[in-house]
């Protein structure tokens, strides 16, 4: 039996409890929601009324908690060289941790953090100082994670995997397997995989020879076992541009084969799969076209 769980990012304008309304409009089984303003950093506390009607709306969508995966703020940067900015930062993301924890959701999607060209005094040459710059911000993300971890419960934090546009760190596979393993609790960490993302970083997965050996890189690095999620998105740019610009499915550079081969790919069951495309108005064909690829 294929365990599929497929939705997409739903819009929650009016409150969090919209957030189930849109995704059972839309056929899903799985969404992804911010539970507070993207843009912004403070957010008021749920009300009783928002509450009462986010678990009344979750219960009628028959989802279930861990096949809905919250993101952070665009905000966050959980790497910074500047104390003042990492601090709200971190104070901001424990406060995603604890709105999740209210919603009852266990997991929460974050991009990792930039380095913002800051490099290493150690470094030699440009080379050694985007090296030095980005190990530097690893070990910064990790420790505002294991600070976050230690002052909430429950939830586990999920990093996602970047395009590597500009200084964002997530690129490379290493790149999660440093973080997960500067991670004290083992069990609050895991990872996201967007394939547009994965893919403009140079990880090729539109033949079966390059899906599987991209899959088994991942396996060997990170491991499958911390795989808690995954951005369904076809890809504007081509293979290892760095850009970050997704594409409708099989409208892009990466192309149908990929999500066919996710779809009968026992890695990707029981976690929340989640199309982050770019027209909305598709949402529920796209949906049933990757249900469709089922074998």
């Amino acid at each position: 039996m294929n365990n599929k769980f497929i939705g997409a990012h739903v819009s929650v304008s009016g409150g969090v409890q919209n957030g189930p309304l849109n995704a059972m409009a839309i056929g899903a089984k799985a969404f992804a929601l911010f539970t507070k303003n993207q843009k912004r950093w403070e957010a008021k506390p749920f009300d009783t009324k928002t509450l009462d009607a986010w678990f009344k709306n979750l219960s009628d969508s028959g989802i279930l908690p861990k096949h809905i995966l919250p993101h952070d703020s665009y905000l966050i940067n959980l790497g910074h060289h500047e104390e003042e900015k990492l601090i709200k930062s971190r104070n901001a993301f424990i406060d995603e941790l604890e709105r999740c924890d209210i919603l009852g959701l266990d997991r929460l999607n974050f991009h990792p953090g930039s380095h913002l060209q800051k490099f290493s005094k150690r470094a030699e040459d440009y080379d050694d100082l985007i090296y030095g710059a980005e190990l530097e911000c690893l070990d910064v993300i990790a420790e505002s994670i294991n600070i976050a971890l230690d002052k909430t419960k429950n939830v586990k934090a999920v990093i996602e995997n970047t395009a590597g546009q500009g200084t964002n760190l997530g690129y490379k596979f290493e790149h999660l397997a440093h973080i997960i393993e500067k991670v004290e609790d083992k069990s609050r960490i895991g990872v996201c995989i967007d394939t547009c993302h994965m893919f403009t970083a140079g990880y090729d997965i539109r033949t079966r020879e390059a899906y599987d050996k991209t899959w088994g890189d991942f396996d060997k690095i990170v491991g499958r076992e911390f795989l808690m999620g995954m951005h369904i998105n076809d890809s504007k740019p081509p293979l290892g541009s760095r850009v970050d610009r997704h594409h409708s499915l099989g409208e892009g550079e990466i192309g149908w084969d990929a999500f066919s081969y996710m779809m009968n790919d026992d890695r990707m069951d029981d976690i929340p799969m989640v199309l982050e495309t770019i027209d909305d108005t598709i949402w529920d064909q796209e949906i049933k076209n990757l249900y469709s690829l089922i074998k």
